[in-house]
């Protein structure tokens, strides 16, 4: 009977997780190097085909998560297909998109005079199947227009990035995900002067059917690593001249 009881509860959860959006875990499932960050999602996949909300308050907020989807997008690109950035003033250096791995002209940025507009053509653009991924960058969006959003996803299963710049409150939306990204002090790699690799503190504040979490990444050698896999320090060896 509880084996029983058990297949029936996952039976069910799979099928919650359909109608909210989620295909269910298969061997085409896009890894997309969060390495333990994946067990916060539903089935330790990543969601794509959905709505990913970061909220933020500061600018050096909105660069950070700017790199952070950088990251995601060099995973989402590699089958193919572009991406489209959506702005009123674009806040992303498109060369720099070269240390993520991605080759900026398979970037299309469509830069619009009105923020309404954004909702509108990233509305149009997610129903495109042939797109990696489509990000808008706006302040505020309402439940029915997140809602919208949503459906031409679940249509084209296309993932979506909402970059919400200064948001003033954290109304509810039908995101699957809500992200806050913040920098972290980078560290020299092996004692070495100067600058380190991108590091950020990434908050999952909220993941359907999932597990919120926290943790420190930073971008290394192409892939996402955690703060603490970092290699140890090693000291310079003094070799004495004989003779």
């Amino acid at each position: 009977m509880p084996a029983e009881r058990a297949a029936i509860i996952a039976g069910l959860q799979k099928d919650i997780l359909l109608l909210q959006g989620f295909k269910q875990a298969n061997s085409t499932s896009v890894d997309m190097g969060l390495g333990r960050i994946t067990a916060a999602f539903p089935n330790e996949t990543f969601p794509t085909g959905v709505i990913h909300e970061f909220v933020n308050t500061e600018a050096e907020h909105v660069a950070a998560t700017a790199g952070f989807i950088s990251g995601l997008l060099n995973t989402l690109m590699k089958s193919g297909g572009a991406c489209i950035w959506i702005s009123t003033c674009r806040t992303l250096f498109p060369p720099a998109l070269k240390a993520f791995g991605i080759a900026p002209e398979r970037i299309i940025f469509v830069d619009l005079e009105r923020e309404k507009d954004i909702l509108w053509a990233m509305e149009e653009a997610l129903k495109c199947e042939g797109l990696a991924a489509v990000i808008g960058e706006v302040k505020e969006i309402s439940f029915t227009a997140s809602r919208r959003l949503q459906l031409a996803v679940e249509q084209s299963r296309v993932t979506g990035f909402i970059l919400r710049r200064k948001a003033a409150a954290l109304n509810t939306t039908t995101c699957v995900a809500r992200w806050r990204i913040t920098p972290l002090a980078s560290e020299p790699e092996g004692g070495m002067p100067g600058v380190g690799f991108p590091r950020w503190n990434v908050e999952l504040l909220k993941i359907r059917n999932g597990k919120p979490g926290e943790w420190q990444i930073e971008w290394f050698s192409g892939r996402f690593r955690f703060a603490d896999e970092q290699l140890p320090i090693v000291q310079p060896v003094l070799i004495r001249k004989i003779g």
